[in-house]
Formats: structure tokens, C-alpha cells, sequence
């Protein structure tokens, strides 16, 4: 009898150390995932603040750009070509900052839009490697035209790749290096696509045709 008492309380305490064991690892991948919940809507927010000082940033040079550009039409009007000539290169250089901006204003876009449309954690790991290379991608590019916006980017970037690595965990998932930079390249090449557009739509085409070589560069900057 005293075997039995002895082998019962021996039981009992395996089952609620198990109980206990087991309750603990459960309360440990729930927080996980809060952890990842969280870091993923801080990344949203964060995008979306430098999204909007990209916004901000492309519509200054607008503005510069026509006020460039309305001298450069009375420079020719006046047929001060020198003067014309220096006007268009100016604007040719507002024009290369501004499609940068409008191109990673246009991807950070889409790589909100993709966060926040997330719904399981699963899909956080498998759609957060190619977003977080893209956030690179972008860092590297505006970085020499907004270095702020640029530095934010970067540690922005590492908080993603820290998400890919937790959420990876949670799900159990491994991911294929080359569907991600396929996908983190269409997500660039779209927002090239529209970032183009609007180019065409804000920024008119220099009005002389003497500036042949300048209008080519212009071109090359569109396509």
C-alpha cells in the first residue's frame, strides 16, 4: 500500500510539472506572437511617417521644378539660351532627386499595404523577408537624397529582419531566398512603373527643341 501511495504521488507530480511544462511553453509562443503583432504595426506606423516626409519632399520639388522651369520658358522667350541652358539643368537635376523620391514613396506604399492587410502570423513570415529587402532597397536609394529618411529606413529594416526571424519560428517555416528577392523585385518594379507616371504627369517636357541633348537626358530619366 505504501508502494501504491508512493507511485500515485509520483504520478501526480509528473502530471502537474507536464501541466505546468506545458502551460509554460504555450504562454511563451502566445507572447511571441504578440511580440510579432506588435513589432509588425510599430514597422507600419514608422513606414507610414516616412512615407509621409517623402510625400512632403516630392511636392517641394514640384514646386521648384516649375519655378525653375517657368524661368527657363522666359529665358527662351527672352533668347537668353545660356541662361535657359542653366535652368534646364537644373531642373534636370530636380527632376533625378524627385523620381527617386516618387519611386520609394511609391514602394513604401505598397509595403504598407501589404503589412497591413496580414491576418495570421504565418503570412507575416512568409511576406516579411521579401518587404524587409525591399525596405533595404529603398534605404540605399534615398539615403543620398534624405539622409534622415535613410537612416530611419535602416533600423526600420533591422526591426523586419528581427520579425522574419520570430515569426519564422512561430510558424515553423523556412523561405526560399530567390522567391523573395523575385518578389521584393516586383514590389520595386511596380512602384518604378507608377513613380514614372507621375513623373509625366507633374513634371512637363522642356519647351525647346535646342535642348536637344538636355531633353534626351530627361528621357533617360523617365524610362
Amino acid at each position: 500500500m505504501e508502494i501504491e501511495l508512493m507511485d500515485h504521488g509520483f504520478l501526480n507530480d509528473w502530471d502537474t510539472e507536464y501541466k505546468q511544462s506545458t502551460a509554460a511553453r504555450f504562454e511563451g509562443h502566445f507572447h511571441r506572437k504578440v511580440a510579432v503583432k506588435e513589432q509588425v504595426q510599430s514597422a507600419i506606423y514608422r513606414l507610414r511617417a516616412q512615407q509621409n516626409k517623402l510625400e512632403s519632399a516630392a511636392m517641394r520639388m514640384q514646386q521648384h521644378d516649375k519655378d525653375i522651369f517657368n524661368k527657363c520658358v522666359s529665358s527662351q522667350l527672352s533668347h537668353d539660351s545660356a541662361r535657359a541652358m542653366m535652368y534646364a539643368n537644373e531642373c534636370a537635376e530636380v527632376r533625378k532627386m524627385a523620381k527617386v523620391t516618387l519611386q520609394c514613396q511609391m514602394a513604401l506604399e505598397q509595403v504598407s499595404l501589404r503589412l497591413e492587410t496580414i491576418e495570421e502570423f504565418g503570412d507575416v513570415a512568409r511576406m516579411m523577408a521579401p518587404v524587409a529587402s525591399v525596405v533595404a532597397s529603398i534605404k540605399h536609394q534615398i539615403s543620398g537624397v534624405m539622409p534622415e529618411v535613410g537612416f530611419e529606413l535602416g533600423q526600420i529594416g533591422e526591426v523586419l529582419s528581427g520579425v522574419v526571424d520570430d515569426a519564422g519560428e512561430v510558424s515553423g517555416s523556412t523561405y526560399e531566398a530567390g522567391a523573395n528577392s523575385d518578389e521584393a523585385q516586383r514590389i520595386l518594379g511596380e512602384a518604378g512603373t507608377i513613380a514614372e507616371q507621375h513623373m509625366r504627369d507633374k513634371f512637363p517636357e522642356l519647351p525647346s527643341s535646342s535642348f536637344s541633348s538636355q531633353r534626351t537626358g530627361e528621357q533617360g530619366i523617365a524610362h
